[in-house]
């Protein structure tokens, strides 16, 4: 017992300790030293997930690993099981990460290989895929046209009317989802953001009076940088249908759920709702529209970066902020023109280019004609 009373224990130095236990204590401690830097616990046990499965997989510890061993398992991922090159690469970066932990002396389980079982830990090094350039994941996915989203919102709005004249269960949960993908789109929303949404982080803009109670969203659940809490943003309302959708479903829809919590949009028990099932919801509408692949629940927040540049006209900067990217370069990314887009300003440019030449006098025109 130390002087200040707390106890401390001592491993015996005759005590046998096993391969096994030592896996499980290295990946507890691993666990620890993430929670320490405050990464997310979804993160974290992700990343946990991902060495148990190469383990599982090898069927040998850490300290056993071969270089080859882990060439056949990426290997596998890729050509057998079709993994995307964004699993991959996650997975590569969390076995990089925990070997480098691992070995790291300020840690005792490379001497405890050694000491304890005879066995000198060597990390391997694995191959990773490197992250050449910033752009979509996958080229499948892409953003609603104007079309397409107009005829999807439309029958998300008739599904509800279906289901209620049908005298059906669900309509209620209908008509929340359809005011959920409109939300999606208009503050460029992502599933996570969306799901946390609470009636209190809406409020009014002073210079956009007409908005009413809905003219400023708060999102507090953004994308949260690594090791950092949810990064926070507030997006301005910009398109008047969309105050106009909320506050209906303030009135006439959320009330009949359950809410103690003052969820925007909770499931019939009153929780958070469940990005899944508003997926699934959204694939059934796409498929029944018939619909080109590509779409998904990010494919709003795509849509609402492409529009609100191209469509609407408003500054890149804006769109950067309403966003909440730290740079103009990611917004880039989601801003792909459309070629009704380049039409237009092509007839813009060219029809700019022929008044000016319109109002030049004849006589500086120096083509020689009359």
């Amino acid at each position: 017992m130390e002087p200040t009373g707390r106890i401390r224990l001592f491993r015996s130095s005759s005590a046998a300790i096993d391969a096994e236990s030592l896996s499980v204590a290295m990946l507890d401690g691993w666990r620890n030293a993430q929670r320490a830097q405050c990464f997310q616990e979804r993160t974290t046990h992700r990343r946990h997930r991902s060495v148990e499965r190469f383990i599982d997989w090898s069927g040998k510890y850490p300290w056993q690993w071969t270089q080859l061993e882990a060439e056949d398992f990426f290997g596998e991922l890729r050509g057998i099981h079709h993994r995307s090159t964004a699993t991959v690469r996650a997975i590569q970066n969390d076995l990089s990460l925990f070997l480098a932990y691992a070995a790291d002396q300020a840690y005792p389980w490379a001497a405890h290989c050694s000491e304890l079982l005879g066995e000198p830990f060597v990390p391997i090094a694995p191959r990773r895929i490197v992250h050449r350039q910033e752009g979509p994941e996958s080229p499948v996915k892409r953003p609603f046209s104007t079309t397409e989203l107009q005829a999807f919102f439309d029958f998300a709005d008739d599904e509800v009317e279906r289901i209620l004249r049908s005298g059906l269960r669900g309509g209620l949960a209908a008509y929340r989802d359809a005011v959920a993908f409109k939300v999606m789109y208009a503050w460029g929303l992502r599933r996570r953001e969306l799901c946390h949404l609470k009636v209190v982080d809406f409020s009014r803009n002073i210079r956009a009076p007409r908005f009413g109670t809905w003219g400023v969203l708060r999102v507090r659940y953004g994308k949260a940088m690594r090791g950092s809490p949810s990064k926070q943003r507030t997006v301005l309302t910009v398109f008047d249908w969309s105050a106009t959708a909320v506050s209906d479903w303030v009135e006439r829809g959320l009330p009949r759920f359950q809410n103690e919590d003052g969820w925007l949009f909770p499931t019939e028990r009153g929780a958070v709702l469940d990005g899944r099932s508003l997926l699934r919801r959204m694939q059934q509408y796409v498929t029944a529209l018939e619909l080109p692949s590509g779409l998904d629940l990010h494919s709003f927040r795509r849509s609402y970066a492409n529009h609100i540049q191209l469509e609407w006209g408003f500054d890149t900067h804006f769109a950067k902020d309403q966003l909440g990217h730290e740079h103009a370069s990611t917004t880039a990314i989601y801003t792909i023109a459309t070629p009704d887009y380049r039409a237009r300003e092509l007839d813009r440019v060219l029809g700019a280019t022929l008044e000016r030449a319109a109002a030049l006098p004849h006589s500086n025109r120096g083509d020689g004609r009359p």
